[in-house]
């Protein structure tokens, strides 16, 4: 384990992520809000403690190996929901505990939008846009942007970059370099995210709400300026602009970057996790059009429908956005919508819960031990978008299936201990560990109300979920420290 190399690492990232303070202190300028100094303070904290890591390790350098990656990856997410914490917990007049404020970070920064603040209307306007700009930044991942524009980290980024992208296959690049990948990935992103704001603001939105918003769209993170979500607008098109960017931030950025190098949209066709993922999703949207067709008025349904066909995507992207409340319907179509985050959307993308990709080569392989069950002689490969996969992947995804359930069971068996009810322990790991941010029970709209126990276990939930579990048990594990 090479601690220095891991500590001049640390010193860089905390130095960036010092900037991404500046943002909102010159929007909470621009807007006059009263006061500043949480971000001044959260800025000199972050660059000036990255600053002496750096200093004190800068002339050390070493090529980076797979535990010295897996190690800063898992370290810099925690201190950054620590850091990320600091402006929200000196915010004036919140009156937010400590556990509360990084609860708030992390769910921020791993794209959760799970929440304790009430009343954000009224919340300064600084403090909004850095909750939604936290969202935008843990969408591709930070430290993904640092391994694209700063050429210092050079050597070794390719473990960095394969510790934080999600997905069980991550080896893929859109270039010859590493960086070169990181960038593109990002430019993609930041166009689309440009994109959306623009017609945000086209259709109505101020542009607070639409940078904003078009933040956590793309980031499929699901925090609002408004207590009442993106129900607050109560705009047909405005929805519709929303579903289309969050199945855009659903969807993996390498294929938006290859349609738009290319300039054809069949990279999108051939991709057979994209086409699953829009193929299950439309099922689920047929159901819950019978739902109501069955359930309420002739006449009555269609603004109900749309609704929850908004709350539908916006679920199954793991985005959290809500345009009605998802609980008033009776448990079968709550559940439904819960549980549509478990799959989530595409490896390489900004979603939480298990990927749409592993779920399809599990049914794959599943089919295939029927199938051998029919023909014991038969050799089944399994392919995917017409190329046959390594059974090591298959092996790979079936690991992480057992653990994604073995840490949901923990967790759900911990959040039961605190004295949470069934429901309420169901939805919160739902809410956490698939990065949704709305539960249900008790947890239905935010955790304001939920213990500290509950919330540290909120927060190791969305880490384990963000860096897709193995990355974080990796580093408990006894050999991980041997030599």
């Amino acid at each position: 384990m090479q601690i220095l190399i891991i500590t001049r690492m640390l010193g860089i990232l905390l130095m960036v992520f010092g900037l991404t303070f500046i943002p909102p202190l010159l929007v909470g300028w621009v807007m006059d809000d009263q006061d500043l100094m949480p971000f001044v303070f959260s800025f000199a904290l972050s660059v000036g403690l990255g600053g002496v890591l750096w200093g004190a390790t800068r002339h050390y350098r070493r090529e980076l190996k797979l535990r010295d990656g897996l190690l800063i990856v898992v370290s810099f997410w925690v201190v950054l929901g620590l850091i990320g914490a600091t402006p929200i917990y000196l915010q004036p007049g919140l009156g937010l505990s400590f556990s509360q404020a990084v609860f708030e970070s992390v769910s921020g920064i791993t794209t959760t939008g799970a929440t304790v603040i009430t009343g954000l209307d009224d919340l300064p306007r600084s403090l909004l846009f850095y909750r939604q700009q936290l969202q935008w930044l843990g969408g591709l991942g930070i430290i993904v942007l640092v391994v694209a524009f700063l050429p210092l980290l050079g050597v070794g980024g390719m473990q960095l970059y394969k510790s934080e992208m999600t997905g069980p296959i991550k080896d893929s690049r859109l270039s010859g370099r590493i960086s070169e990948t990181a960038k593109a990935l990002w430019l993609v992103y930041s166009g689309i995210t440009v994109l959306c704001a623009l017609i945000y603001k086209i259709q109505g939105m101020t542009w607070f709400d639409a940078v904003s918003h078009a933040f956590t769209t793309v980031a499929t993170g699901g925090f609002s300026t408004h207590d009442a979500s993106f129900g607050y607008f109560d705009n047909p098109a405005m929805e519709v602009t929303a579903m289309v960017f969050m199945i855009l931030g659903a969807t993996p950025m390498a294929l938006h970057f290859i349609a738009l190098r290319r300039g054809t949209l069949e990279g999108y066709f051939r991709s057979a996790e994209t086409r699953f993922f829009l193929g299950w999703m439309a099922a689920v949207a047929l159901i819950v059009v019978a739902f109501f067709l069955v359930n309420l008025p002739e006449g009555s349904w269609i603004h109900t429908v749309r609704q929850q066909l908004f709350n539908l995507v916006s679920f199954a992207t793991t985005t959290g956005y809500t345009a009605t409340d998802h609980t008033a319907y009776g448990p079968f179509l709550m559940l439904l919508l819960v549980m549509t985050t478990v799959i989530g959307g595409c490896a390489g993308s900004t979603t939480g819960g298990m990927k749409s990709v592993r779920v399809m080569l599990l049914a794959r392989q599943g089919l295939n031990e029927i199938r051998r069950l029919i023909h014991p002689h038969a050799v089944f490969v399994i392919r995917m978008s017409g190329r046959p996969l390594d059974p090591g992947v298959i092996s790979a995804v079936w690991a992480f299936f057992a653990a994604w359930m073995s840490t949901f069971l923990v967790l759900f068996f911990a959040m039961l201990m605190t004295g949470m009810d069934i429901e309420s322990a169901l939805g919160a790991v739902l809410a956490t560990l698939a990065n949704l941010g709305p539960g249900i029970g008790s947890v239905t709209s935010n955790f304001a109300a939920e213990s500290t126990t509950v919330l540290w276990l909120g927060m190791a939930a969305m880490i384990l979920g963000r860096l897709e579990i193995f990355t974080v048990l990796a580093i408990l594990l006894p050999m991980f420290w041997r030599r």
